[in-house]
């Protein structure tokens, strides 16, 4: 009996060690060699950084401006946006906004969106000076490339990742123009900020010129890089405005209210609840798994923050995330905005 007792508890602890090494050898396949303080491929994205917020002030009505500081803030170029941790646990982006010459500092902008789904509202109300914030890596989807030319357009809280652009491009010599969008002046942060490069900059307050004037854009030389940042419709009209040949380079503050263009409906099976659901093509997995599942968790719905990751039991993914490493994705997704390339997911729900 003894004996047989001993067999299984070393089986058993076997098969623990086996377990443990498997999940830890993926997790870094160079295991067992010592693990790198900066690995050679730049930050993790999923690393969190603690930060002290050193300055809260309000640049405009309704807008919260914060600089935080630690010694371990990676470097960034203008474009970058990070995601912060909210002491409620939600995860939020937001644009950098300050000088990336300025190391160990980092200044974000949040705008209150009262009818949003709470981060703001959360950042406005608890966000003091002297507290701590985590922070992760930035990360840049809106780079600022080099070219002669630039248009600039922001509407309201998309001035943010354009500002240290403006700082580049005057730096760098081109020739560049701003318009600048906004419910009213009040409503506008930075205004004395932009006053500084005089008529290059066209700020235009709905309560006073309406809808901004994007006719301009007809008549842009060809080789003018245009940056729009703001609210869709706004993007839309810069769209359909800038002419044939023309490069706009766009940045969403908000999800897109509508998949990519070339997505197609499809099917989810919830292995453990038991349930198969539809999902159009005009829908998000992550909308079609809430209806059945209300309580599953997400936060930026953008592919940012990794909130929505859920394992995949079968089926092909149309991964279109910025965030999963290689190895993550060949077992999970990101629901917010990841799709089926074929007809078919079984996720482990």
């Amino acid at each position: 009996m003894n004996r047989a007792l001993t067999l299984g508890a070393v089986a058993g602890a076997a098969w623990l060690t086996r377990r443990t090494l498997r999940g830890r050898i993926r997790r870094s396949p160079l295991w067992p060699l010592p693990a790198l303080e900066t690995p050679v491929s730049g930050y993790s994205p999923r690393r969190w950084i603690p930060t002290v917020i050193t300055s809260r002030t309000a640049p405009a009505d309704g807008v919260l401006l914060l600089t935080l500081e630690s010694r371990d803030l990676p470097s960034w170029a203008p474009g970058a946006h990070v995601d912060i941790r909210l002491p409620s646990g939600l995860i939020r982006q937001y644009s950098l906004c300050g000088d990336p010459a300025r190391a160990g500092s980092y200044t974000i902008a949040i705008r209150l969106v009262e009818s949003g789904r709470g981060g703001s509202r959360e950042a406005h109300a608890r966000l003091a000076e002297g507290a701590e914030l985590a922070v992760r890596p930035p990360r840049n989807r809106f780079e600022f490339q080099p070219a002669d030319r630039y248009v600039f357009i922001a509407g309201g809280i998309g001035i943010t990742p354009v500002l240290p652009m403006l700082r580049a491009a005057t730096a760098a010599g081109a020739d560049w123009t701003l318009l600048y969008g906004g419910r009213s002046r009040t409503t506008m942060p930075f205004l004395p900020d932009l006053a500084g490069y005089g008529s290059r900059v066209s700020v235009l307050p709905e309560d006073e010129s309406g809808h901004p004037d994007l006719t301009a854009l007809a008549d842009v030389p060809r080789d003018t890089l245009v940056y729009c940042c703001g609210p869709e419709p706004l993007m839309q009209a810069v769209r359909a405005a800038a002419p044939e040949g023309v490069r706009v380079v766009m940045e969403r503050f908000t999800p897109a209210t509508t998949p990519a263009a070339d997505a197609r409906p499809f099917t989810v099976e919830l292995r453990r609840s038991g349930r198969t659901l539809e999902v159009p093509a005009d829908s998000t997995t992550l909308a079609a798994v809430r209806k059945e599942l209300p309580d599953t968790p997400y936060s930026c719905e953008q592919g940012f923050c990794g909130t929505c990751q859920h394992r995949v039991l079968s089926g092909e993914v149309d991964h279109r995330d910025e965030l999963l490493t290689d190895t993550e994705r060949e077992d999970s997704m990101l629901l917010c905005v990841s799709r089926a390339s074929t007809d078919h997911l079984v996720l482990d729900l």
